[in-house]
């Protein structure tokens, strides 16, 4: 049986195509992320950027100029694509997280798909369309007040922090602050012989000799690829303890292989030893309609491209971020930190609650637009992003908010659409390289 609706086959081949390679190594994963998809549109939109950028690919975009269309962008910009991290500076943050689809793009793009996203998520709450695009305007206008910042001071190093934030950002960092190592290494660990080993909790996979000779090889290529001042530690940090495979989590990282790798902490004290995740990387999304030289040309690979594009957007990011192949595929080394927490929206229900939060949201999003420019240390964007995004948006300004708001509305409806056909595929069979059941 085949897709008749010619929306429903493209849907359908727009997702195997983007994920095929993976599908024939686990197809059962992937099930399990289609059942995770299925289950309203905003996890639909959720686990399908590769369905929207082929929509961009035709959109007709009034913002996109030379430079504009050349801004390195997160790529799957969303309401739930925010939380804490610690930074290399030892300081909480708030910020803008997951870089898997992260390349050089319309800056725009990153714009429309967290309005659409937004207006999804206030859709299932049930709020007025009027106050959905008055959250939208929020959002949009905290963007351009902290872009016109970053134009009247070109190094600025905003951020939030436990210092200067309040209501629901505080409480997210306040909790990430209440998380403690050791209960993150006895969820996972235990300690037999005074040694720590990885727990066998049913979640993990032993690799043989083999497996397990080729996952240290390439951990000792990774740490070629980390900061200098963070090779430079104490000898004893980064000896290896243990690895073990695990499964991909999330809705976007479902049949991605990934390792768990623990090591020596800061010292041989037991109750600071690391685990870090290396997770196979994945192809981004706005990389499939980009053809640009300039930019495919310059990552080595897409483990590369991802650790390469999460320093460029993310200041003072995980110390620990690297990358690395096995057996000729890219990974991408970080942290299994206890101090990162996304943000929920399950209790942020009211429009005056949603505010403030949009507020924050909207002017980390300019942080990453605006700090990844001529003053980085790639020459990728060789221009300040933050003077051409005012140059083409400053003449029609309203019409540049309106404009997005109002894709946001229609695409959050086609979405809702599409989700529907998604699950009737899926549940009829017709997307075979997954098994419905």
């Amino acid at each position: 049986m085949a897709a008749t609706d010619p929306r429903q086959q493209h849907i359908v081949s727009t997702l195997v195509e983007a994920h095929q390679a993976l599908m024939g190594v686990d197809p059962l994963a992937f099930r399990a992320r289609f059942r995770k998809m299925a289950a309203d549109p905003y996890a639909f939109y959720r686990g399908s950027a590769s369905l929207f950028y082929t929509d961009m690919e035709k959109l007709d975009d009034a913002w996109a100029d030379e430079r504009t269309s050349r801004v390195w962008i997160h790529g799957d910009l969303h309401a739930e694509n925010f939380g804490t991290y610690m930074s290399n500076e030892g300081r909480l943050t708030f910020d803008v997280n997951d870089f898997d689809e992260a390349y050089v793009g319309h800056f725009s793009w990153d714009l429309r798909r967290f309005v659409a996203s937004l207006t999804l998520l206030c859709w299932q709450k049930a709020l007025p369309s009027r106050a959905v695009r008055d959250l939208a305007r929020t959002y949009l206008e905290a963007y351009l007040g902290r872009v016109e910042d970053y134009v009247d001071d070109e190094k600025s190093a905003f951020a939030f922090g436990l210092e200067n934030t309040g209501g629901t950002i505080y409480r997210v960092l306040q909790q990430a602050r209440a998380a403690r190592r050791t209960r993150l290494l006895d969820s996972l660990t235990l300690i037999e012989d005074y040694e720590r080993k990885f727990r066998d909790d049913g979640s993990i996979r032993v690799l043989d000799d083999d497996e397990h000779a080729e996952v240290e090889e390439a951990f000792e290529h990774y740490l070629s690829t980390i900061p200098d001042s963070e090779r430079s530690r104490r000898r004893v940090f980064y000896r290896v303890k243990g690895i073990v495979g695990k499964k991909g989590f999330g809705i976007g990282s479902a049949g991605l292989p990934t390792y768990n790798v623990l090591i020596e902490g800061f010292d041989e004290a037991q109750e600071n030893d690391i685990i870090l995740t290396m997770k196979q990387s994945n192809i981004a999304a706005p990389s499939r309609i980009i053809h640009d030289e300039r930019v495919s040309g310059y990552f080595e690979d897409d483990g590369h491209r991802a650790v390469i594009s999460q320093r460029s957007l993310q200041s003072h990011t995980d110390p620990f971020l690297g990358y690395t192949t096995i057996r000729g595929v890219s990974y991408v080394v970080s942290e299994l930190s206890p101090y990162k927490r996304d943000l929920s929206w399950e209790d942020i229900t009211e429009p005056d609650q949603m505010v403030p939060v949009l507020e924050a949201l909207g002017q980390a999003t300019a942080k990453i637009h605006c700090s990844t420019d001529e003053d980085s240390d790639h020459d990728l964007v060789p221009f300040r992003t933050e003077t051409a995004i005012l140059a083409v948006v400053d003449p029609s300004r309203n019409d540049f908010i309106e404009d997005i708001i109002g894709f946001g509305e229609a695409y959050a409806d086609t979405v809702r659409k599409d989700h529907a056909l998604f699950v009737d595929a899926f549940r009829e069979g017709l997307i075979t390289a997954v098994p419905a059941a």
